[in-house]
């Protein structure tokens, strides 16, 4: 028996692959285009896998709210496909989401909990939520939320993250502008996608908040980005607002990670060992 791994190409995905070894099917788009409803019928009945783990998802937040169809039919309608063909074949589903889910509570200051009502602003976010109901339906699923994916690169592919791209940008002396009112917690794959696999080992089915511990902002984790790097960077601290950016951000997403950590799962370290982990110090 194997398991399905969609969106294999992703930084969650190469992940979950590389730990679940010969276990792993992976399946990046060129395998399985999840919006295509037939195809994914078709490609995980002859496959039968004893589950599937969804990390396909459209992460283009800003030009979401420029293609709000091609966003939706891909955290949302491809969902309630791998929905459907999970429950013909009767195996659990696993689809990855977001801490966007959250974000209209200006004022809040206590870490979400799962049955914390939710708020999307944005087609992203809103298309991340409608892909949990789809989940949902089928009632194997396991709903996973995290928050600000970074993980070494793979072979033959370059590193795509906050942290590399702060460290480029550094490198090459550019002024750096960062945002500092958007509180969350940045997350380490490799404790992300351990934590995934003991979800799905032990068919803990619902709704899971996993990241690293504690909370920061954007502004902060760059400067510890940096304290570790042993680089002398100045970053000017910016709003939102100022920045500018086309879609929505939540001002205040972090997430409680109590439910996950009853289970006796693998513990998730701090953010701040999580990014020493990442960089190696």
């Amino acid at each position: 028996m194997t398991i399905a791994v969609t969106g294999a190409g992703g930084q969650l995905g190469r992940e979950l692959c590389r730990l679940l070894g010969n276990r792993a099917t992976a399946l990046d788009r060129s395998h399985l285009d999840i919006t295509a409803a037939e195809r994914v019928r078709r490609t995980l009945a002859k496959l039968r896998p004893e589950a599937v783990i969804n990390t396909a998802a459209y992460t283009q937040v800003d030009r979401a709210e420029e293609q709000p169809e091609q966003c939706w039919k891909a955290n949302a309608e491809g969902v309630g496909f791998l929905a459907r063909a999970c429950g013909e074949l009767q195996v659990p589903l696993v689809q990855i989401s977001t801490d966007y889910v959250f974000g209209q509570n200006v004022g809040r200051t206590a870490p979400y909990r799962e049955d914390d009502p939710p708020a999307p602003q944005g087609v992203y976010a809103q298309s991340k939520l409608a892909g949990e109901q789809q989940a949902r339906s089928w009632q194997q699923h396991i709903i996973v939320r995290t928050c600000g994916l970074y993980a070494l690169p793979g072979p033959n592919t370059a590193a795509s993250n906050f942290v590399e791209t702060m460290l480029r940008l550094a490198r090459q002396g550019k002024h750096l502008r960062v945002v500092a009112d958007q509180h969350c917690t940045p997350s380490y794959v490799p404790h992300v996608a351990r934590a995934v696999l003991f979800l799905l080992e032990n068919r803990h089915f619902g709704p899971y908040h996993v990241v690293n511990g504690g909370a920061t902002n954007w502004h902060d984790f760059a400067c510890e980005i940096f304290r570790l790097a042993g680089l002398t960077v100045t970053i000017e601290r910016i709003t939102t607002a100022e920045y500018g950016a086309r879609a929505p951000r939540p001002s205040y997403s972090v997430l409680d990670t109590g439910k996950y950590h009853a289970l006796g799962g693998p513990p998730m370290p701090t953010w701040q060992e999580a990014l020493a982990e990442y960089l190696g110090v």
